[in-house]
């Protein structure tokens, strides 16, 4: 169905926006604002953007960008505020990986 990866959301210190992907606008209101809230406050802490991004396999990633020249951007931050929320919030990731393999991807559940 999908051939290219997909965003899921994002947000930039630049802009002071948070985007979510209307395809996930389905999505329980609690997650969409718990995804709110982490993109938001990595933007705060870190800097630059940050994306949550579907590759076509079904695994989500995190994409973190800054402008050059920017000097206030934590590069090193980054790379360990991803670790930190990979272990705080590995259920919901989990979980949104489910979701867009079962949703997206028409992969079938396992119930054993």
């Amino acid at each position: 169905m999908y051939q290219d990866d997909i965003v899921l959301c994002g947000a930039s210190a630049y802009t002071k926006k948070y985007y979510l992907s209307e395809d996930f606008e389905g999505l329980p209101d609690s997650i969409k604002e718990e995804l709110q809230i982490m993109c938001v406050l990595f933007t705060e802490d870190i800097g630059g953007t940050l994306e949550l991004i579907f590759d076509e396999e079904g695994n989500l990633s995190f994409k973190t960008d800054a402008d050059e020249g920017d000097l206030l951007y934590d590069d090193i931050g980054s790379v360990l505020k991803v670790k930190q929320l990979r272990v705080d919030k590995k259920d919901l990731l989990e979980s949104l990986e489910m979701y867009y393999r079962v949703f997206f991807l028409g992969e079938e559940v396992d119930n054993e």
